[in-house]
């Protein structure tokens, strides 16, 4: 199931993708479950594979600036062709736009909005699958619903294994947090997901750009990522802040930020995953997600979680912890 992104095995893949099948391929975010985003049938099967809600909409990968225009409703807007030119710095990269829906796209992987979420992913094997494919790639994370987002191809393999026809390996994911979302359908853009690329590193380059007001459930979400419960583990994690040792059941794992006293690790902890010895934030979001499918592999009775100031890509951190959590509290 899992194989190397040779030319041979990605030439496959693009085959499978023309034949409506699904594979699973790296990004530097995390892995994706990919359809071809044209085809009605494999985008339906996206949802039915992770029991995704169909309300939720996918993002569609595309390989170039060009190939946004051909999935994109982009005629006579020459406002969000400025946008686009101005935000192009950060492509390829973990950035995802909401743009007009273009009408090559299925229904189904908009949840049928009229807005389309699209990227260019910042990943060889990724890039290579797509031109291949020579079909835009609507690609949420491989894995079920709400569960923990897979960073490597065993995440992808342990979660779906059967379901789908095959998985490209790419090595572990450099970002390990799903990309930013920006929205540019609103009056003002708005950032609707924060992510690798930050909301300061944004708001240089589009001085109007708001952050997101909206409730943690929306109705119709405008993107993925917006509901309120998400990347949850099945055992029970809690940020570290919001709970005291003497509430700790028998059996609980630690995922630090830093470093810690050994006498602390010893005497309270049965596991701990330290993601960054010196606190670097980029090396934080690209461990995290592993550490929390590790430690909920352990039979633990509680995962406690650092916290870290929501400041550039601890925004994005602390999205995921506090949709990881949010169901636990």
């Amino acid at each position: 199931m899992i194989f190397p992104p040779t030319p041979e095995n990605i030439a496959r893949a693009a085959d499978l993708i023309r034949q409506g099948k699904l594979v699973a391929f790296p990004t530097e975010t995390v892995y994706g479950l990919g359809a071809d985003a044209t085809n009605d049938a494999a985008v339906q099967r996206i949802f039915e594979v992770k029991n995704r809600p169909t309300l939720n909409p996918l993002i569609v990968h595309v390989a170039s600036l060009a190939d946004i225009a051909s999935v994109a409703d982009l005629e006579g807007r020459s406002d969000l062709q400025d946008k686009l030119r101005s935000l192009q710095q950060f492509w390829p990269g973990p950035l995802s736009v909401v743009l007009p829906k273009g009408k090559s796209i299925s229904s189904f992987a908009c949840a049928g909005l009229p807005s389309v979420a699209v990227r260019i992913p910042d990943h060889a094997v990724a890039l290579e699958f797509i031109r291949a494919a020579k079909r835009p790639i609507a690609a949420p994370s491989a894995n079920r619903s709400s569960y923990v987002s897979p960073t490597t191809a065993q995440h992808v393999e342990a979660g779906l294994g059967a379901k789908i026809e095959m998985v490209l390996d790419g090595g572990a994911c450099s970002v390990g947090l799903e990309s930013t979302i920006v929205s540019l359908v609103s009056p003002n853009p708005v950032l609707l997901r924060p992510g690798a690329v930050t909301f300061e590193q944004l708001k240089a380059v589009l001085p109007e750009l708001e952050l997101s007001r909206s409730a943690d459930t929306p109705e119709q979400p405008l993107s993925p990522g917006l509901l309120r419960e998400h990347y949850a583990p099945s055992t029970k994690i809690v940020l570290k802040a919001k709970i005291t040792p003497s509430e700790y059941p028998a059996r609980v794992g630690l995922i630090s930020f830093g470093q810690i006293e050994g006498s602390e690790q010893e005497s309270r902890y049965s596991a701990v995953n330290v993601l960054s010895q010196s606190g670097d934030l980029s090396e934080i979001a690209s461990k995290l997600f592993a550490a929390i499918r590790e430690q909920d592999g352990l039979g633990l009775d509680l995962i406690v979680v650092d916290s870290c100031s929501e400041v550039g890509l601890g925004r994005a951190i602390m999205d995921r912890l506090l949709r990881a959590t949010a169901k636990f509290t």
